[in-house]
């Protein structure tokens, strides 16, 4: 099948070619046309497998006739992160370049001004992460009555972050009439309960089963102590041939920490976490899509949907504590039919996140031979063991009694005599002399006269 199939316009058709795209992907082939039709569509598939693709395009189509009205979008996307939201913006201006099309992001971490400018200009697409979204509603600034097109993209993210009663608030915000779709990789109950609330009959596409991972990457396991997990990643960094690769830590002062150990042992490194600010977070991202660095250390903020080609790795830092995370993490790699590999360090304490990971995916993860490759390869010099000192034997109360009645003892001299040569003492200060006190026998002063004490100073003369 082509995209020529799918009922796209030429002007549409010519940008997916220029794009260098001829095929559509599973999930894109079947959402494009219901999309089309203007039905409501729930979206389940495994990341990587083109989803912001099958509703970017036909929704250009759509779009394409309407007029645009100040502070009144005409269609809303809701993006869980920063990242996912300027993808998306990237995608509508790579296929939109034949139509006459205005959009907005309205995103944290950058200033207002500028956005509340756009939407005062009147937009078609509105990109947004529901906090700026709903603080800029309560502002005034934006009306939500002329939306009549809503994309719920990344929804089981959307759970995780806490959105979900956010996205209940703006779908009430919005026209009852109104087309909606639903994207997510995962469909947990609260998901399900929120389209069956807010989506009419939709359409259901699956294209692969829930919560699984992609075919075309080799996942492993290393069972590593806690404190060698550094060793075992630089080890992969510098033996298994990797040309790019994101290491996922649970913790943002893991993340940081990790960059600052990488670049200290010579690694072109960088870091993305959910504390860096906006322009922060896009420029590491930008360095690390042009090359000049080859790996990211980064938290969860980069493990959904972020579409980065060419990474040959990935790197589970920690197991992730949310068993759906792994899913994403990984998919990372393995990309548009590309071939990835990816390794989870497990540590005993990781063992329960690993158990629940398992039990998502359907499978075991296999063990990656640690030590055999050390054996061929050489331990690295960090992960040589130092000489071993001699253990230092414990002593008994016993053992010191024997010792002390060993050691000659000195003779004790009389007590007079040791008297006798006592070190000289310094000799004694001068001892304070006694305030002298007024002469109670004295008869008191007249009255008017004065009877205190008189200062020294008054009986010197100024002349």
């Amino acid at each position: 099948m082509k995209f020529a199939d799918l009922g796209l316009s030429p002007e549409l058709l010519q940008s997916v070619e220029a794009a260098g795209y001829d095929e559509p992907t599973p999930i894109q082939a079947q959402a494009i046309p219901s999309v089309l039709m203007m039905r409501d569509l729930i979206g389940i598939a495994q990341t990587g497998t083109g989803k912001t693709a099958s509703f970017v395009l036909p929704m250009i189509d759509i779009l394409a006739h309407g007029r645009r009205r100040a502070r009144m979008p005409r269609s809303l996307i809701l993006e869980p992160t920063r990242e996912l939201a300027a993808q998306v913006a990237e995608n509508f201006e790579k296929y939109g370049t034949n139509h006459d099309l205005k959009m907005a992001l309205l995103i944290g971490g950058v200033q207002m001004a500028d956005q509340v400018k756009a939407l005062d200009e009147g937009v078609d697409v509105l990109i947004a992460t529901p906090g700026r979204l709903m603080d800029l509603f309560e502002r005034g600034k934006i009306l939500l009555t002329g939306c009549d097109l809503l994309v719920i993209d990344e929804a089981d993210r959307m759970l995780d972050m806490g959105f979900i009663p956010d996205i209940e608030t703006i779908c009430e915000k919005l026209p009852s009439q109104r087309q909606t779709l639903l994207f997510s990789a995962t469909m947990p109950p609260p998901i399900k309960k929120l389209s069956d609330r807010f989506l009419t009959n939709p359409k259901n596409i699956e294209v692969s089963r829930a919560a699984s991972t992609n075919v075309n990457i080799e996942q492993f396991k290393m069972s590593v102590p806690a404190r060698k997990k550094r060793e075992a990643l630089r080890w992969i960094l510098e033996n298994d041939n990797v040309n790019t690769a994101i290491i996922f830590a649970n913790r943002k002062t893991t993340v940081r920490e990790l960059n600052k150990s990488l670049q200290r042992h010579g690694f072109k490194t960088g870091e993305i976490h959910g504390d860096m600010d906006q322009p922060a977070r896009l420029a590491e991202l930008a360095l690390f899509k042009e090359g000049k660095i080859n790996i990211l250390a980064a938290s969860d903020v980069a493990a959904r949907g972020l579409d980065i080609k060419g990474v040959s790795h990935v790197v589970n830092f920690d197991c992730p504590w949310h068993p759906d995370d792994y899913v994403h993490r990984v998919g990372r790699t393995g990309r548009a039919g590309a071939k990835g590999r990816s390794f989870t360090l497990i540590a005993p304490d990781d063992a329960e996140a690993l158990d629940n990971v398992e039990k998502l995916t359907g499978a075991k993860l296999p063990e990656f031979d640690f030590k055999a490759h050390f054996e061929q390869n050489g331990y690295p010099e960090s992960e040589q063991q130092p000489e071993e000192k001699p253990a230092r034997r414990s002593r008994s109360r016993r053992d010191d009694d024997e010792e002390r009645e060993e050691r000659p003892k000195p003779e004790r001299k009389p007590r007079r005599e040791r008297a006798d040569k006592k070190p000289e003492r310094a000799e004694k200060k001068p001892e304070r002399q006694p305030r002298q006190r007024r002469d109670e026998t004295v008869e008191p002063s007249e009255p008017g006269v004065w009877n205190g004490p008189v200062p020294e100073f008054l009986g010197v003369s100024a002349l």
